[in-house]
This record gives structure tokens, C-alpha cells and sequence, in this order.
């Protein structure tokens, strides 16, 4: 760890699985935070979902970077004084579980604080802490399915959630965001506190506009695919061997269009004087740019698209999506050997955000119980006491 990171000498211990807490946890530990990843025997359920090895998963790959790792049984009789060393020891603690499961697992806020009174707990729940549903477990399509997202996303009767967990990774961020504004308030303060990020409440935030629309003006907009309704043409666009997707918003950039595609006089119509009327007869005018585009490459109409000042990118499978020249250069996929892969090295995501003044370490995640021995040395636990422990399964 180095002693010029931002978080340093900050303890973070991650008890949480899947994204919404683990990224958190991860965006912690890129920032230089010490952060532990602590998991059952064996390894717990996220490595095991989406497999790219007998040990990790794609999500465990990305969500435990730069993490140390160590197993615990937390409802083993000897584990408790374990648990109790590591909060003693810690500034967070980081948990995704309901309210109920939080106290079942002895990290409920009210048994952390008799631990370690200025400790920070964050926590990621489907449904917060209040109300009817607190204590219902929650994914990411749930949160979206419950935001309006899901309804507007799909076509009349079928709506769709969206392929990227974004409820997930929203609420991580959210939660490592606050976390750190909690930190800076300990730090003014001595007092710790209880950070509460929900999947539905990022995704209600997320969509918020389009609820406040329907509040104020009961638009009741139906799903339209693709195809943007406030504005236009935003679609996806087939060409001659591809896909594309622009997004024109306002009339500087729909002039620009316009002129582009020969259709001059759109620009003084009064019927698209404006993104709201754009948006009304959107039909009309992506149906005018599919014509253009369906007779051109996809690299054609970028080319012609990026001439002309209007915003667009291909549709890329996942693969394009990888070797892209322009993801390449931007560097944010890096490839991190782990021990049980053999061949190609996974592209894991870095830190998501460039900063002049920080270098975010980028190492990859652990092993089962990487580091279990070296965590317990450093609470005071010797060797004798520590094979004991991993004897009696506590470990």
C-alpha cells in the first residue's frame, strides 16, 4: 500500500457479495483504502455465478480488485472473537444485506457501534431501511423493474431491463461516494455513522426525470424500443453491415444533421422547431435517417456523422466492444492474470475515473482465503492459534 495514497491507513472490511457492495468496497481500495474481502470457507456465492475459472467469476474478477482476501465462518462459535478484532481494528465496515440479516450477522449498526463506536457502516439493500419491504431481499432488475426503467425500455407489453446491472453499480458508487464524505466527517468530527444506499432508490434517482414528467404532466408515455420521445433522431440505425446509434439534441445539432442528409428545410419546419416537437414526430425522422444510413458501411456513416459535428458509435459486439481502437486508448481494460486461468488474461476494468494527483493501484483480486493467515497474524493470532482455528473449520 502505498503511504501517498489517498485513503491510507484506512481499514476497510467488505462482509458483501455480488456488485452493490463489493464495487464499493473496490472503488474504496483503488483510492489506496486496505481493504478486506471477508468470505465463508470454500468461497462465497459470487465467485460461482458466471464462472470463467473453478475459483472466480467474471463480477468477482472485477468487483475484488486490489482487495485482500480471508475466510471466516461468522456463525462459528470461534469466530466471534475474530470478528470482534477486525471491527476494533476497522474505519468501515461494508455489508449488502437487509436490516434483519444485518442483526442475524452481528453487523447491524447498534452491535458494530458497541465494538467500535466511531465506526462507519455502509450498507446496500434492495429497499433501504424503511417501510413494508426492508427486509425482502433484492437484485439489480428488481430495482429497475420498480423504477420505471424496465417499463420504458421495452416495446408496448414487453418491457426489458437493461443487460447492464446499472441499479448495481450505481448503488455501489452512490455508496463509496457517501462513505468517503462520512470519512471526512469522522475525520472533522470523531463520529462514525450509518451510510444507507438502496437498489431502488438509485434506480427511482436514475430515472427521476422521466417521473417527474409524468408527475407534473401525465404525459402516460409508452415504450418505443430504442427510439428516443423528447427528442430526435436519437436510434439505432441498421447500416449495410452494422448498426449505429446517434443522439441529436438540440437545434444546433439538428440543423447540422439536416444538412447532412439533404433534408434542408427540416431545420425551418415548423412541426421540428423544437427537441419536445422533434420528439413528437420522431417516426418521420428516423425513418428518413434509416433510409440514409441502410445504404451506407457503418463506417461510412460515422465517418460522415463525425464530419459533420453530430454525436454517434457503432453498435459493437463484445468482442469489438474489447479491441476497440478507442477503448484500447483510453486504457481502460487491463489485462490481469489469476492463478487458476490459464491463457488469456481477463480485461479488467481499471478505476473508472483519471485523476492527476492519484495512480489507483490495479491488482487483482484474491484467491479463497489469499490472505487469512497474514490478516490473523496482524490480530495478534500465532500460528498454533491460527492452524487451531482453521482445524475447528472457523476459518
Amino acid at each position: 500500500m502505498s503511504d501517498n495514497a489517498i485513503l491510507a491507513g484506512v481499514r476497510v472490511l467488505d462482509f458483501s457479495r455480488y456488485i452493490a457492495g463489493p464495487y464499493c468496497a473496490a472503488l474504496l481500495a483503488y483510492l489506496g483504502a486496505d481493504v478486506i474481502r471477508i468470505e465463508k470457507p470454500g468461497g462465497s456465492e459470487d465467485r460461482f455465478v458466471g464462472t470463467v475459472s473453478p475459483t472466480a467469476s467474471a463480477v468477482y474478477l472485477e468487483t475484488g480488485c486490489n482487495k485482500r482476501g480471508m475466510t471466516l465462518d461468522v456463525k462459528h462459535a470461534e469466530a466471534a472473537d475474530i470478528k470482534r478484532r477486525l471491527i476494533e481494528r476497522a474505519d468501515v465496515v461494508i455489508a449488502n444485506m437487509p436490516p434483519k440479516a444485518l442483526v442475524r450477522a452481528g453487523l447491524d449498526y447498534a452491535t458494530l457501534t458497541a465494538i467500535k463506536p466511531d465506526i462507519i457502516l455502509t450498507t446496500q439493500t434492495g429497499f433501504g431501511h424503511e417501510g413494508p419491504w426492508r427486509d425482502r431481499g433484492g437484485f439489480d432488475g428488481i430495482g429497475q423493474a420498480m423504477s420505471g426503467s424496465a417499463f420504458m425500455s421495452g416495446q408496448p407489453g414487453q418491457p426489458a431491463k437493461s443487460a447492464t446491472p446499472f441499479a448495481d453499480f450505481g448503488t455501489a458508487a452512490l455508496g463509496a461516494f457517501a462513505t468517503l464524505a462520512a470519512l471526512y466527517q469522522k475525520r472533522d468530527t470523531g463520529r462514525g455513522q450509518h451510510v444507507q444506499a438502496s437498489l431502488l432508490g438509485t434506480s427511482l434517482t436514475f430515472f427521476n426525470a422521466a417521473l417527474i414528467e409524468q408527475a407534473v404532466l401525465a404525459v402516460n408515455r409508452v415504450p418505443s424500443g430504442n427510439r428516443g420521445q423528447t427528442s430526435a433522431p436519437t436510434d439505432i440505425f441498421e447500416t449495410r453491415d452494422g448498426h449505429v446509434l446517434t443522439h441529436v439534441v438540440g437545434n444546433g445539432l439538428f440543423r447540422r444533421l439536416a444538412g447532412l442528409i439533404g433534408d434542408v428545410d427540416w431545420a425551418d419546419r415548423p412541426a421540428f422547431a423544437s427537441d419536445g416537437l422533434r420528439g413528437d414526430h420522431r417516426d418521420e425522422i428516423c425513418g428518413h435517417v434509416a433510409d440514409w444510413c441502410r445504404s451506407r458501411t457503418t463506417e461510412e456513416v460515422l465517418d460522415a456523422l463525425a464530419a459533420a459535428g453530430v454525436p454517434a458509435g457503432p453498435v459493437l459486439d463484445l468482442d469489438q466492444a474489447v479491441t476497440h481502437p478507442q477503448a484500447a486508448a483510453m486504457g481502460f481494460l487491463r489485462p490481469l492474470e489469476y492463478p487458476d486461468i490459464a491463457g488469456t488474461a481477463p480485461p479488467v476494468a481499471r478505476f473508472p475515473v483519471a485523476m492527476s494527483g492519484h495512480a489507483p493501484p490495479h491488482r487483482r483480486a484474491p484467491t479463497v482465503g489469499e490472505h487469512t493467515d497474514a490478516i490473523l497474524a496482524e490480530l495478534g493470532y500465532d500460528a498454533a492459534a491460527v492452524a487451531a482455528l482453521r482445524a475447528a473449520g472457523a476459518v
